[in-house]
């Protein structure tokens, strides 16, 4: 039985992890990009936006990198504070200009000190732990780490620590950590292994996981990612997150319906 479920999701990984993909997806805003840095701006705070409708996700992401001049990490890096007013009337659903403010205090303070924000998740050569789970935890308590923090904004940057399930960081970091023969992951960060990754846990993934048998627990939370997570391992130890595009696709296409 185990057998036959692995073949059948690595077959759903083939169908879904396609070029395809990306088009209507949110990679496709940093996909537009060349640069680590570009690359890193664009997908972090796209993914922190993935909320609603993929349209939406994607237009609002666009809307953010044309204020940011089309060249986020020059923009980041040498914009003055006067340039920051024309952010004050952008917004998506509850992230709001004190979000976006502190989103560009963060990475300009971060990024005039460091190469890359694969720093901020694992400051050491590489995350020794069996999971990306500390590396959440150091990213949070390291983005949260400016004095004039806004209590508001932690509600759009998840941790484990508060037992979240931290969907769009998992995402972010796939994203960021995987790569595949058909060019959809970037697979830049070295420090984090595919192997530590953790599945991006979303309504239509928790939906798919529990009608295969795959999740048992109800709440969507850091115990659902862990125990996940944890099976998707026992088909590819190696790489288990590759399923994200399994469970999803079978999930927000309505595929999973004869399952």
């Amino acid at each position: 039985m185990a057998t036959d479920l692995k073949e059948f999701l690595d077959a759903q990984v083939e169908k879904f992890q396609h070029p395809s993909f990306i088009e209507e997806d949110p990679i496709s805003v940093p996909r537009q990009f060349n640069s680590l840095q570009d690359i890193e701006i664009t997908g972090f705070w796209t993914a922190m936006l993935s909320w609603g409708l993929r349209k939406t996700i994607i237009r609002k992401a666009r809307e953010l990198v044309d204020l940011m001049d089309g060249a986020p990490y020059e923009f980041i890096l040498h914009h003055r504070e006067k340039d920051r007013k024309r952010f004050l009337h952008w917004k998506h659903r509850t992230f709001q200009s004190t979000d976006t403010l502190y989103f560009l205090e963060f990475f300009q303070q971060f990024y005039r000190k460091h190469h890359s924000l694969e720093d901020a998740f694992v400051p050491a050569s590489t995350l020794q732990n069996p999971d990306a789970e500390t590396a959440l935890v150091h990213f949070h308590e390291t983005f949260f780490g400016l004095p004039h923090a806004p209590k508001r904004t932690r509600k759009h940057v998840a941790t484990p620590a508060k037992n979240a399930s931290c969907k769009r960081l998992n995402m972010f970091l796939r994203w960021m950590v995987r790569s595949d023969e058909n060019g959809i992951d970037f697979g830049l960060w070295k420090k984090i292994s595919p192997a530590q990754l953790l599945i991006p846990l979303d309504v239509h993934v928790a939906r798919v996981s529990h009608r295969l048998g795959l999740l048992s627990r109800k709440q969507m939370d850091w115990k659902a990612v862990l125990s996940l997570s944890k099976r998707l391992r026992e088909f590819d130890p190696d790489d288990p997150v590759k399923y994200d595009f399994a469970l999803f696709g079978l999930g927000v296409l309505g595929k999973d319906r004869p399952l």
